[in-house]
């Protein structure tokens, strides 16, 4: 039997190709301006940015910062790589699963992620990764699916999850404050502006 993350990489190697596409009405109404205010958050130079998927977040890369970025996706990295050579950015690419860093304790600055957790098979797993390569002191950035909080939204939800999951590989359901909060984090902070699907969460090692 496939373990849950080979699945899931599965799913997103598939779509990869398409996967701008697929999001392109979402990404220019909302997700845009929110990837540009969660980057405006960020302190500090070493950068790691998980699920760099296709680059969505190029963009906007603070000019002098040492960034690198990983996917457990080969075929959402390719895309990656295309994009950066288009753009000129400077970003070191790896292909790595959040669950398992190969990197050392207290690493990074700041690690940030965008619309990753609800498609990680344990998104616990992956979060405490991030609090253990952060530095004390360091940010933990996110912008996160979350269920709504709204009862019946919450439920419905619940029910159309499996399709999400199936086409997108990504659950739509998952409540990321709570796991951030379960992570050993001595702060977090919820923008206000969030939306009942989605939240834009800084945290602090």
């Amino acid at each position: 039997m496939k373990s849950d993350s080979l699945v899931i990489k599965q799913r997103y190697d598939r779509i990869a190709p398409f996967f701008d596409g697929l999001q392109s009405i979402m990404e220019g109404f909302l997700y845009r301006r929110w990837r540009k205010k969660l980057w405006a958050k960020v302190e500090g130079t070493h950068i790691l940015e998980v699920g760099v998927g296709t680059g969505k977040n190029f963009d906007y890369y603070p000019v002098e910062a040492q960034i690198t970025a990983i996917d457990f996706s080969p075929a959402m990295l390719k895309q990656a790589e295309y994009k950066k050579t288009r753009k000129t950015v400077s970003v070191n690419l790896n292909l790595m699963d959040v669950q398992t860093l190969c990197y050392a304790d207290n690493s990074f600055d700041v690690v940030i992620a965008s619309f990753v957790f609800c498609s990680v098979a344990s998104p616990q797993k992956g979060l405490k990764e991030l609090y253990r390569v952060c530095r004390p002191g360091g940010q933990i950035l996110l912008l996160e699916q979350v269920i709504s909080s709204n009862p019946l939204i919450a439920e419905l939800m619940n029910i159309i999850n499996p399709i999400a999951r199936a086409l997108m590989g990504s659950n739509i359901n998952i409540n990321a404050i709570k796991l951030v909060k379960s992570c050993g984090f001595f702060f977090v902070n919820i923008d206000k502006d969030s939306s009942h699907f989605f939240k834009l969460i800084e945290a602090r090692k």
